[in-house]
């Protein structure tokens, strides 16, 4: 008898609940639904009383916040992980770890496929389907959006013709969560001359509604991770959504930026990411503390290329690990406390202080106990400059001024 189960990626949504329907009438398949908890602010029980009306024979919730903390936003903490110096990569770091999990249930009820609903036009696609082939060659993928190529009116009229239940009023913003941030997209954010409106702010408060005081946290790091907040250590989950909910009360983490998407498309993307950024940024801060200058300035580009695989949906590249070895070298010293201020919307460092510190007052002052003998600098400047001078006397006499 020919296999008919395939496991969808559920996110509770109109197109994936229509989705089930679809994979069962048009191709005769059950259809087992997983829905993945990364954080999100969800109604779990809710979403999977949804997929059983829609037909789903059996629904899995899978709750896996711990594991997307372990082993994808860790890393992310430590690589600095910004797209286009940007974006956290917050839906990024996620999609693997669903996939993982889609997988898993997959091999697990023997079914012969796994579905997603991502469109045609987006990332997230990619990012499903390399990762799926890359952890079961074996498994076929469906992707029904791409397919059916339906609009949001043609899917409540499939909805409404098949008695699945959808909202009444479509939702004004496409919006994607987890723990690490919050993205959203579509309606008047789609024009990039319109502003942020307040309907847009869940996590934040909007900067010039937030408080008329400062807000100051001492966030320590070891090993290149936080570890504790205001000296209290916590879990590095119970960091971050205090974190969502400090910073965000201050108005600091919107991101509004022009992005390029792995298709071509540039688009218009607005994110919420309150404790990603506040994070990133004292890490950073620490790193420049403690890390070298050839170290920074070669893990930057060891950043940037980190932060491309997993945007661009390559998490199983083998370059991701070549490029983590040397990350985690650096880590070891990345451990002080970094203090930072928050106010309406705005970020700064406030202070620093690490025992593997580079900085060294005596070195660096301008006042009388200064150790740093001046006249070396002399005989430096001689030398630094001396084979750029000379090339650029030589210069001058290719083109005729010498």
């Amino acid at each position: 008898m020919q296999n008919k189960k395939i496991v969808l990626a559920y996110s509770g949504g109109l197109d994936t609940t229509v989705m089930i329907k679809w994979l069962n009438e048009k191709y005769g398949y059950s259809v087992i639904t997983v829905t993945v908890d990364l954080g999100q602010k969800e109604d779990f029980k809710s979403i999977e009383e949804r997929a059983y009306k829609a037909g789903s024979i059996k629904h899995y919730n899978i709750d896996a916040k711990e594991e997307f903390v372990n082993n994808f936003i860790s890393k992310a903490i430590k690589a600095n992980g910004l797209y286009e110096g940007k974006y956290p990569l917050s839906t990024a770091l996620g999609r693997p770890l669903i996939v993982e999990k889609l997988v898993k249930v997959a091999e697990d009820e023997d079914a012969f496929a796994v579905a997603h609903g991502c469109t045609g036009k987006g990332n997230d696609q990619v990012r499903f389907e390399v990762t799926v082939k890359a952890l079961n060659p074996k498994l076929k993928v469906y992707a029904p959006v791409r397919e059916w190529n339906l609009n949001r009116d043609e899917e409540v009229k499939y909805a409404n013709a098949h008695g699945i239940e959808v909202q009444a009023k479509a939702k004004k913003y496409s919006i994607d969560q987890n723990l690490w941030g919050r993205s959203i997209e579509g309606g008047p954010l789609e024009d990039p001359w319109n502003g942020v409106g307040e309907d847009v702010f869940e996590w934040l408060v909007p900067p010039e509604k937030a408080p008329e005081k400062p807000t100051f946290l001492e966030i320590g790091f070891s090993n290149g991770l936080p570890i504790s907040l205001n000296e209290e250590k916590i879990s590095l989950s119970e960091l971050i959504s205090r974190l969502n909910s400090i910073a965000g009360g201050c108005g600091v983490g919107l991101i509004d930026h022009i992005e390029d998407r792995l298709v071509g498309i540039k688009s218009r993307e607005v994110y919420e990411c309150p404790a990603a950024v506040t994070l990133l940024e004292a890490h950073k801060a620490l790193e420049k503390m403690v890390l070298t200058r050839h170290e920074l300035f070669f893990k930057e580009l060891v950043d940037s290329e980190w932060s491309k695989l997993v945007y661009f949906g390559l998490w199983t590249e083998p370059l991701r690990e070549d490029l983590e070895g040397f990350i985690e070298s650096t880590q070891s010293r990345v451990e002080g406390i970094v203090r930072v201020k928050l106010y309406k919307g705005n970020l700064l460092i406030d202070g620093l202080k690490s025992p593997y510190s580079l900085y060294d007052r005596n070195l660096s002052t301008y006042g009388i106990e200064s150790t740093f003998d001046q006249k070396m600098s002399e005989g430096f400047i001689e030398i630094w400059g001396l084979q750029s001078r000379t090339g650029y006397e030589i210069l001058k006499r290719v083109k005729g001024n010498g």
